[in-house]
């Protein structure tokens, strides 16, 4: 059994009772990495040296009052969109591939704080723009599950390293469902917080209204653990909330008696999976049991989420890319002659197709005689999907439904169809262009692969989503079952 198949609040017991030294918390993931990441490929760098030199450090402070706090001499990934001191941070991109920071993101600084210990970076979607991990300059991550599938984007290179045992847990980050889909997909846990519930300062933009960074782990009590270090209020961040971070762990105590769960009927439609509809609805009987009521709801305006989303993701990636234009750091191309050609042909060269595509497609909407056909026209359809959930959760506690319609597709099957490939996250956008806090917890399994059940909250009510996850997780035994690599 590895150490990692114990939760953060044992490994945290094992530590507080000497049974377990920081270090070898630490050389179970190099090992771990070094047995299994030729075939996941979730890595793109690691920081052993600095990590063994912590994990030294921290084994001599076992048993102080810094020991106490339960993140302390933990092991974690981080998706490589998320800046880290003197620590390569590349967003798959090769226009970043020599970028090394000066300065920490503000989750990082939270996460030294804590005493955690950075392994390394983790692959994904380049500038987090895909949903497969195939869109990488450097390489394909794998779903531990199957090899021959996708570990779901962009944060796939933190769900796949989670599930494949090579990290306890991982930061990710969600613009359109890019830490609940790759959960999904890999059989983890996965939560998108409210926007603005964590700072942003420090995670590489791509749409500044809709990213939000979060956890991915192998249980609901380790991704609440996880979550209470990183949110609050900064001032870096001019988007950050001054909303009061309550006790997540203390949430997962209590029941959901009495609860009233939404069912949107767009959500188990068309397009949807037999598979992954049963896996819902066996899973509301599961929360029927423990004493919740649903009902099913609509949320009308939720089909316009994917052709609203794309215009205003790619409005903002075409404004927040323009900073990197080999001037200041970065790639630079050694063939032009011009200031104008040295744009040019950095860009080109330096971005792959999908980040060219959506620059393009966000430049022509917000161009003159184009802004207010596409892109105001999807801010009028963000504000009523947004109202759609407002008045859905004035009545309910929670909404639930599918992560994904499908369970992971194989490598390449998708990637040549950018449409198919967009709408796979038809169930997890609606959720960032309303601000709400979402969760994906494994729910099933179709062919072998694993299948997620996502649970929806109002803002800023993380406990309620956590606390219904956490009931439904200890009810079932989904979150036991790990891939055979």
């Amino acid at each position: 059994m590895s150490l990692f198949d114990h939760k953060i609040s044992e490994l945290h017991e094992f530590l507080h009772n000497k049974e377990v030294k920081v270090s070898e918390l630490v050389d179970e993931a190099y090992q771990k990495i070094s047995e299994t990441d030729g075939k996941v490929k979730a890595f793109l760098t690691l920081d052993e040296e600095r990590a063994r030199k912590t994990a030294a450090e921290l084994d001599g402070k076992i048993g102080s009052p810094e020991a106490e706090n339960m993140l302390f001499g933990m092991p974690i990934g981080i998706k490589d969109n998320i800046v880290t001191k003197d620590l390569r941070t590349t967003c798959a991109s090769k226009i970043l591939e020599n970028f090394d920071p000066i300065y920490d993101a503000t989750v990082m600084e939270k996460l030294h704080k804590e005493n955690t210990i950075t392994i390394g970076k983790l692959n994904m979607d380049e500038f987090a723009m895909g949903s497969s991990t195939e869109n990488s300059a450097f390489q394909i991550t794998r779903n531990p599950w199957n090899l021959d599938t996708v570990p779901g984007g962009s944060s796939g290179g933190s769900a796949a390293a989670v599930a494949a045992g090579e990290v306890p847990f991982a930061l990710g980050s969600d613009t359109g469902g890019s830490i609940r889909q790759p959960a999904a997909f890999c059989g983890v846990v996965g939560m998108k917080p409210t926007y603005g519930r964590v700072s942003r300062f420090g995670l590489v933009a791509f749409a500044s209204s809709l990213d939000q960074i979060g956890p991915i782990t192998r249980t609901v009590e380790d991704n609440a653990y996880l979550l209470q270090a990183i949110s609050g209020l900064d001032r870096h961040d001019s988007t950050s909330a001054d909303v009061e971070v309550p006790d997540y762990v203390e949430a997962l105590k209590g029941d959901v008696k009495g609860l009233k769960i939404a069912v949107p009927k767009e959500y188990l439609g068309e397009g949807v999976s037999e598979e992954a509809r049963q896996a819902v609805l066996d899973a509301l009987k599961v929360l029927e049991k423990l004493g919740a009521t649903w009902e099913e709801v609509s949320l009308p305006h939720s089909k316009y989420g994917v052709a609203a989303y794309y215009l205003l993701a790619s409005s903002e990636a075409s404004s927040n890319l323009a900073r990197f234009d080999g001037v200041r750091y970065g790639y630079r191309s050694k063939n032009a002659t011009s200031l104008e050609e040295l744009y040019k042909k950095t860009r080109s060269e330096g971005f792959g197709d999908e980040v060219k595509r959506r620059i393009m497609l966000g430049t022509f909407a917000l161009s003159a005689g184009y802004y207010d056909a596409y892109y105001k026209k999807a801010q009028q359809a963000r504000t009523l999907i947004k109202k759609d959930f407002d008045d859905v959760l004035e009545k309910y506690d929670v909404i639930i439904g599918p992560t994904t319609p499908t369970p992971a597709f194989k490598i390449g099957e998708k990637i040549e169809d950018p449409l198919t490939m967009y709408a796979n996250d038809i169930l997890t956008i609606p959720v960032n262009l309303a601000g709400v806090p979402g969760i994906s917890v494994p729910c099933g399994f179709a062919g072998g692969l694993p299948l997620g059940l996502q649970i929806i909250g109002k803002h800023f009510d993380e406990s309620t989503v956590y606390r219904v996850a956490h009931a439904f997780e200890q009810a079932t035994d989904f979150h036991n079952q790990k891939p055979q690599l």
